[in-house]
């Protein structure tokens, strides 16, 4: 097994030259016009897994993205893996707020920053990596699947895994799209928030009015608006939608110095809500008001206005049914409206939680391999986010056996701006995998 991490710290140079050139492709799916770069993407992807020695790589497409599938065929008796990651990455925002370019890769103190240098470019960089570090002739079966749209809610994903059931079919499925507990300390993810959201708009009047003769008499929707996304949360910050379902975290210490610095408070701004910080992450709903469309500053006017709307988006906990909680959200959001103002809600995005139960002897293996890895065992975590896919995986291949892994560690900052990749999680990151598809070789996988 110490070969085995040797082997892959002699071909980390080249998977980190593959990621670095990854993060200079700007694969923003979201964006109609950067479409033709993430088919570019897809195309390289396939290149590298066809250079790494995969026999059978190909470009897929379900009326969405881009995918990629590399199959090296499984050895006589021996397992299979699914090897997850995706190509796409978040738009980059406001270029003056990145301290290099965005689409440029740049080290700075041991970590490479870029769009996508983490979340989730450095999972294909790992995978090429733990291949490459058996020779390209692992003693397993090997499935790299690579999306192209998971940025933008995977909604073709199920429709991939439909049509390409029989290239994708695994014993072992390894999503490489989530966090560490710190640079020193990996994780294990476990349980997964799920994902809801809606538009809510609000209308008082049929036209605008002039705020000095009506002001005072008959109310503007902006107020109402805010107002009614106020009664979403009590006076402590805790949800007040009813009939919501809550969970039980794993009882891990999470102190206040931490969260602040990992989040950036600002003096004298609290938390919110009541119970541990991993209970309120991980296993309690959490409602956030995204976005507003109202009448805007620079276009303001002496004007009671007669429309408003809100972006609302809504984590779910494990055990928990998105749908039920949308439908919740709904009925608070068209009850709650003061002066009988009109409510109209539109639902959006619908995303599943997940709980994974980690026991038995593929978590075990994937354990072992982590200690020997990085020297510490792993920790057992939640994510407060939502990663969709992992329960449409488990709904397609209910038999294999789901391990949700990453590179990401707190100072990653993916979807933010200056967006980096610890090049030392990376390495220990690419190590585990490597050490992982040695061990579920074993016949009792």
């Amino acid at each position: 097994m110490s070969d085995l991490v040797e082997r892959v710290r002699d071909v980390l140079p080249e998977a980190r030259r593959d990621l670095e050139n990854l993060i200079r492709i700007e694969s923003v799916w979201a964006d109609p016009a950067r479409r033709p770069e993430v088919h570019h993407s897809a195309q390289v992807v396939a290149d590298l897994l066809s250079q790494a020695g995969f026999p059978d790589v190909r470009i897929v497409s379900e009326d969405g993205a881009p995918a990629v599938i590399a199959r090296y065929a499984a050895p006589p008796g021996a397992p299979t893996v699914l090897l997850y990651a995706h190509h796409d990455v978040q738009p980059e925002g406001d270029h003056a707020q990145w301290a290099s370019p965005p689409f440029e890769p740049t080290v700075r103190d041991g970590r490479l920053y870029g769009r996508g240098s983490a979340d989730d470019k450095a999972g294909i960089a790992t995978h090429l990596a733990a291949f490459r570090a058996h020779g390209s002739r692992p003693p397993v079966g090997v499935t790299v699947f690579v999306e192209g749209e998971e940025e933008s809610g995977s909604p073709s994903l199920g429709r991939l895994l439909a049509a390409h059931r029989d290239l994708l079919a695994a014993d072992v499925i390894v999503l490489a799209d989530s966090n560490n507990w710190t640079t020193d300390i990996p994780a294990l993810t476990v349980s997964l928030r799920g994902l809801v959201d809606c538009v809510v708009e609000v209308a008082t009047l049929d036209h605008g009015l002039h705020s000095g003769l009506w002001g005072g008499v008959v109310p503007d929707a902006l107020s109402v608006l805010v107002r009614l996304l106020a009664s979403l949360h009590d006076d402590d910050g805790n949800v007040a939608v009813a009939g919501l379902h809550e969970s039980t975290a794993a009882a891990v210490d999470y102190p206040p110095e931490r969260v602040r610095a990992e989040t950036g408070l600002l003096d004298g701004v609290s938390e919110i809500g009541s119970g541990s910080v991993a209970q309120r992450l991980w296993a309690k709903p959490a409602i956030t008001v995204i976005g507003i469309d109202t009448t805007s500053i620079a276009a303001s006017s002496n004007t009671l206005i007669p429309r408003a709307r809100a972006k609302v988006s809504m984590r779910v906990p494990p055990g928990g049914d998105s749908a039920a909680h949308l439908d919740a959200l709904r009925a608070h959001l068209e009850t709650h409206a003061p002066w009988g103002a009109h409510v109209t809600v539109t639902p959006g995005e619908v995303g599943q939680p997940y709980a994974i139960d980690a026991s038995g002897h593929v978590y075990d293996a994937a354990r072992v391999a982590f200690r020997q890895a990085w020297g510490v065992d792993p920790v057992d975590v939640g994510i407060g986010g939502s990663i969709p896919f992992v329960a449409e995986f488990a709904a397609a291949f209910p038999h294999a056996k789901i391990l949700v892994t990453g590179m990401e560690d707190p100072a990653t900052q993916a979807h933010s701006v200056n967006e980096s990749v610890h090049l030392g999680v990376l390495e220990k990151a690419a190590a585990a995998e490597a050490l992982l598809l040695g061990m579920l070789a074993a016949p009792t996988v």
